[in-house]
């Protein structure tokens, strides 16, 4: 008999070769070889071997990210539900070793003087000690194995879900941080106007008074009044939501110093790039973790697949048992109970082939969702290298637009007090160079968010 149950479990191993996970292949990237405009971004580091401190130069900036990454709730949750995840995959792992327990008993049983050999009623008590293995299955044919290996791949997928989470709280923190910048510096240009607006009606009003200046000059500077004024206001309430929005980040008041009063007050960013090879995007978290997935998957047809083989188990124990406590601890009182066990699927309804086939559907399902984090990466770093090299393009157009119609203004205003035009090319000149103004803070705040996204979409280091 025991020669039989060795012969079985050496076929079973033989068979067991075939009834494995399938072997992981990495899908091939389903988008081109190589990004857009990469070749002409400057020379810089990859953004993925940068960590967020080097990528953040300002002191300022740098200590309002780790107040946010201190206290925000989105890195917590993703911590514990990669910390939950990993003792999913430790209690997995956990089904790979015997479960070896001990106890001790104390059993007592009234036999009845029917059921008696001496036909008189007895009571009987039976002391026991020792060790038990409690269902130990062979791992044969993968199947633990393969849970394993799943769980252990949705635990790192969680690590890198974390990562995520971390860069794009870095990214958001840094981009509102601008946007405040920029609406504090567009406040202080509206403010700054105002003044020189007011002071300028003052100037036409004497004037009027005097006989020179008309009525239309005043009611024309009252209008330019007014409309820095409503611009003061305007980027007064902007400044406030965005400061609201950051301190909801931070999830707690930042004190005034560290909060910028103009966009070039901020030390620039360092400079990264993305390289030539989309290989590139196979280093973000996202996709990091769309491939855990994936191999997560791939594991759970292994698993599938040996549910079709046997399951064999054993169970036993080794102890002491005696009916007499003082004789328990005596070589005479020894036992022991061996107890294996083979269970073969013969008739399951079918259940069987369609959980592999579940499995391998949800293995397509993962292949497709890794693919569409692929294609989406490749799209949002072209997005943004495309936009870098623009809004450069942009930056360098507003500025030479802003010099002249600098110069346009004082050449109007100028010729206004020589008495050669009207108080209207003054008016127009204004507008254009406050419009141009504020086109300018609004390229230079594009320029720093596209590069803090760019950073974000390479995967920027932790």
């Amino acid at each position: 008999m025991r020669r039989a149950f060795v012969v079985t479990i050496g076929a079973l191993l033989f068979i067991g070769g075939c009834a494995v996970a399938p072997k992981y292949a990495r899908p091939a990237m389903p988008v081109p070889p190589q990004l857009p405009d990469s070749a002409a971004a400057p020379a810089a580091d990859i953004a993925a071997n940068v960590p967020w401190q080097a990528f953040v130069t300002d002191v300022r900036l740098r200590s309002v990210i780790e107040v946010v990454l201190a206290n925000t709730r989105d890195i917590h949750i993703a911590t514990l539900n990669a910390e939950k995840v990993g003792a999913y995959y430790r209690i997995q792992r956990s089904e790979l070793y015997p479960t070896v327990g001990a106890g001790a008993s104390i059993q007592t049983t009234r036999v009845p003087a029917q059921l008696s050999a001496t036909a008189t009623a007895d009571t009987v008590t039976q002391y026991s000690v020792g060790l038990a293995m409690t269902s130990w299955e062979l791992d044969l044919f993968g199947r633990i194995r393969s849970l394993k290996d799943q769980a252990l791949n949705q635990y790192l997928a969680a690590q890198q879900i974390t990562m995520a989470t971390h860069t794009s709280l870095v990214a958001t923190t840094a981009s509102t941080y601008f946007a405040l910048a920029a609406d504090a510096e567009n406040r202080n240009l509206a403010e700054s106007t105002l003044k020189a607006q007011q002071h300028s009606l003052e100037l036409i009003q004497k004037t009027r008074d005097a006989g020179v200046a008309s009525d239309l000059d005043v009611r024309q500077a009252q209008s330019q009044v007014e409309a820095a004024r409503a611009d003061a206001a305007r980027y007064s309430g902007l400044v406030e939501l965005d400061r609201h929005t950051l301190e909801l980040l931070a999830g707690s008041s930042l004190p005034p110093d560290l909060l910028p009063e103009s966009l070039s007050q901020i030390t620039p960013l360092t400079a990264v790039s993305a390289g030539l090879s989309s290989d590139v995007l196979l280093g973000r978290p996202d996709i990091l973790a769309a491939e855990y997935q994936l191999k997560a998957a791939n594991a759970n047809i292994g698993a599938a697949r040996a549910a079709f083989f046997p399951r064999i188990s054993l169970t036993g124990d080794a102890g002491l048992a005696s009916t007499d406590l003082s004789s328990l601890f005596k070589a005479a009182a020894r036992t022991w109970t061996f107890a294996p066990q083979i269970v073969t699927p013969i008739f399951t309804a079918g259940s069987l082939k369609a959980n592999l086939q579940a499995s391998q559907v949800g293995r397509d399902i993962a292949v497709a969702e890794y693919e569409k984090a692929i294609q989406t990466a490749f799209r949002e770093v072209s997005d943004s290298l495309t936009l870098r090299r623009t809004l450069v393009s942009q930056r360098t157009a507003e500025e030479s637009l802003t010099d002249a119609l600098a110069e346009t203004y004082r050449l109007s205003d100028a010729r206004y007090k020589a008495g050669l035009d009207s108080y209207l090319g003054v008016l127009v000149a204004q507008r254009a160079l406050i419009g141009a103004q504020q086109a300018l803070v609004a390229v230079r705040l594009a320029e720093q968010q596209n590069l803090v996204n760019l950073y974000k979409v390479l995967g920027g280091g932790v």
